[in-house]
């Protein structure tokens, strides 16, 4: 049929092979030439920074055709810039990594390799395929788009290893030469216009420290060191595109077994920065806390916002095969979050400390007789079990819920209890009769409520909202980001919760309900260093019950 040729077409249909393989996940390619148990992904992050929600999408991507091929995944740190890498930085890798769910079967290095990369430099220079150049770095750049080639393309091989040597020494002399390959400068593709492969940098190495002083360019070392490790696919971003032509010709002339590259576009979302220049910049100047701040991309931060990685899994998946850049709506990120969290975030019930009114039920518990109702957890999952709710005479609202809303005779829900009939209404307090036999669907609101008991009882606690760090929904070029800055990004609000929610540990998510999805940051140690929540949004551009908090709901 059409769609059938059409799905040939798209490269998405493949041979059956005797090792049975699992459903290629929707939005997914199979991948061109792959044979189960052979195939070899890698990712090889620069170790200058902590890893955000883009490089997720590479990291889950390798991870996940590297298990459905039944292969292996390496994880290469590509630490050939000595100037901008920090061990601190490697680690957070690993563990963010870990975070992720990433399962590597190699941990290595490019720094490894780096005397097997320079013999391979060696050998282009003898072969006349590379020179050594101390042209201004501006120069350079100008005479790249022009297509001039350099006064030194045509220097003697003699004349090259002299010079390598003396950018190796670390001398001053040195310093001002740089090693480019010879490709063609007069391609329609400026990767291939006499790329620099090799240069000097005196920092000392997090691994090496000073056994070299002069270092490759990643554009060298990653297909030398992809073909030596036997990685058989290449996942890049669309971004490289350009640079996929050079890849292929550095690995053919220099002799090297091919390895196939399979192209996806990066994953940016609006209102976000993801350029680790200007994240450190956030970072060196106090408007966040930390890497891991609930307002930051990184993993770490969108971790502790609350982002699901089942959810994430199944998001990057469903862009995986797409080689179209956009800007992705978090909004859409949420509401796939919202799915999976719902599935287990058990529910609680929190009222605003400082806006509430008091309602006597009138035939309600009396104080020194203590009762309570059971209720699910989770109404759509029994299997999660009950919670306990305590019951009084007087129990507390939501101010927003009660003032200008409710009415003298009106019937209300208390969630969780029961129908009660209003028989007084005046400013912060309110007065009405429980109905056991009240009609709960004839009642238009139903509200969430606390029994108002002495301190300790139920569970101080503190709700954190945030928003985003920059106000612009798409930066654009020339755009300086400290422009478009969010004055307002973070908030707090002082709440009384269940008792329950002294159970909790850090990491849970639970559903407040009729306020929405939180975090717990902090688990309860005590009356003054109490439970801190954070909210985790649901894609939606209202708050599930009504009650508004202090900033923009997402």
């Amino acid at each position: 049929s059409a769609i059938q040729l059409a799905a040939n077409v798209a490269q998405n249909d493949e041979q059956t092979f005797s090792t049975p393989l699992s459903p290629i996940e929707a939005g997914c390619l199979y991948l061109e030439g792959a044979t189960p148990c052979r195939v070899t992904t890698r990712f090889p992050p620069e170790p200058s920074g902590y890893l955000h929600i883009g490089h997720a999408k590479a990291a889950l991507m390798n991870d996940y055709y590297a298990s459905r091929y039944k292969g292996r995944l390496i994880v290469r740190f590509d630490d050939t810039n000595p100037s901008k890498e920090k061990e601190e930085f490697q680690d957070s890798i690993v563990e963010d990594l870990a975070t992720l769910g990433v399962r590597h079967d190699h941990v290595t290095f490019t720094s490894d390799y780096f005397g097997v990369i320079r013999n391979y430099a060696l050998r282009l220079i003898e072969e006349g395929k590379a020179y050594m150049d101390d042209t201004e770095q501006e120069t350079m750049q100008k005479e790249r788009m022009e297509r001039v080639e350099s006064k030194h393309r045509n220097q003697s091989v003699e004349e090259c290893l002299k010079l390598f040597k003396e950018m190796e020494s670390g001398s001053e002399e040195g310093g001002r030469w740089c090693l480019r390959v010879k490709i063609d400068m007069s391609s329609d593709n400026g990767t291939m216009r006499d790329p620099v492969i090799y240069r000097q940098n005196l920092t000392p190495h997090h691994r090496t420290n000073t056994s070299y002083h002069a270092y490759p360019t990643y554009d060298l070392a990653c297909p030398i060191v992809d073909s030596i490790e036997g990685v058989t696919h290449a996942l890049r971003t669309t971004e490289y595109n350009d640079r996929d032509e050079q890849y292929a010709w550095l690995q053919k002339t220099m002799g090297l077994r091919r390895t196939r590259i399979h192209s996806f576009a990066r994953m940016n979302f609006m209102y976000t920065e993801l350029s680790k220049r200007k994240l450190t910049w956030f970072v060196e100047n106090g408007i966040v806390t930390g890497w891991d701040d609930a307002r930051f991309p990184t993993v770490r931060g969108v971790k502790r916002r609350g982002v699901n990685v089942t959810a994430l899994r199944q998001f990057i998946y469903s862009q995986g095969a797409s080689r179209r850049v956009t800007n992705m709506e978090w909004n859409k990120f949420w509401a796939e979050n919202k799915k999976e969290i719902d599935k287990f975030a058990k529910r609680f019930m929190a009222i605003d400390k400082e806006n509430n009114v008091t309602l006597k039920v009138l035939n309600g518990p009396e104080d020194g007789d203590p009762a309570f109702v059971t209720t699910d957890y989770l109404p759509k999952d029994k299997s999660f079990g009950k919670r306990v709710v305590r019951l009084a005479k007087e129990v507390i609202m939501e101010t927003g819920d009660v003032e200008g809303q409710i009415e003298v005779g009106e019937e209300i829900v208390l969630m969780r209890w029961g129908v009660v009939k209003i028989s007084k209404v005046e400013p912060g307090y309110l007065e009405g009769t429980y109905l056991p036999d009240g009609d709960f669907k004839a009642a238009k609101k139903k509200l969430t409520w606390l029994a108002k008991l002495p301190t300790g009882t139920s569970t101080p606690c503190t709700l954190m909202e945030f928003d985003n760090l920059i106000s612009k929904e798409k930066l654009d070029e020339g755009d300086d980001f400290k422009d478009f800055l969010n004055p307002n990004t973070m908030a707090s609000s002082e709440a009384i919760g269940d008792a329950g929610l002294k159970t909790l540990q850090k990491d849970d998510v639970i559903q407040l309900e009729r306020r929405g999805y939180f975090r717990v940051d902090r688990p309860y140690i005590s009356e003054k260093k109490s439970i801190v929540l954070f909210m985790i949004p649901d894609g939606k551009s209202k708050p599930m019950g009504g009650l508004v908090g202090k900033l923009a709901h997402r």
